[in-house]
């Protein structure tokens, strides 16, 4: 399962969306991650969010299942979930964690989360689709206008990470 992954999205009653701030590639994101092996989708957004926020949620609905465009994703199963307990945890993955109101998220929220975070909005039945916004092509692009963060991305994708205090 080392190829596939997870992702959560999490409203409060504002309508607000939860979004951590990564520390090895300083952007706002959704919490999400990898499933580990003898894990299902469903355990492994519950303890993704744990780890990367701090809250202890349950699952409202799936999303979507994204299917990958290239190399540079993989096949996430996406959740909305709810909090049941806990207070926001920044530790080796998380520097910070917030809730943005839909119409003033971050400057910079990369693809394909602005796409994610309209398809649980709309509150409708699980999507399959390919994973948006990430061809190659995307990715000179970001080069040029992101040098930093698009390199530090792609030296996450041959296994070179980034431990940063704050």
């Amino acid at each position: 399962m080392s190829r596939q992954a997870v992702c959560g999205i999490i409203f409060n009653k504002k309508n607000e969306v939860l979004l951590i701030k990564r520390r090895d590639i300083p952007v706002w994101v959704l919490p999400g991650g990898g499933i580990e092996e003898r894990e299902t989708p469903e355990q492994a957004v519950i303890r993704e969010l744990f780890e990367e926020t701090g809250y202890t949620t349950q699952i409202v609905r799936q999303v979507a299942k994204y299917f990958p465009y290239n190399k540079l994703t993989r096949v996430t199963y996406f959740f909305e979930c709810e909090i049941l307990s806990g207070k926001p945890y920044r530790g080796p993955e998380t520097k910070d964690v917030e809730f943005f109101s839909l119409n003033n998220l971050p400057k910079y929220l990369p693809p394909p989360y602005p796409g994610w975070i309209a398809d649980a909005y709309k509150k409708e039945p699980p999507v399959c689709k390919m994973i948006e916004g990430t061809s190659y092509l995307q990715l000179v692009k970001f080069l040029f206008q992101y040098p930093l963060l698009t390199l530090r991305f792609l030296l996450t994708k041959i296994g070179i990470h980034f431990n940063a205090k704050d």
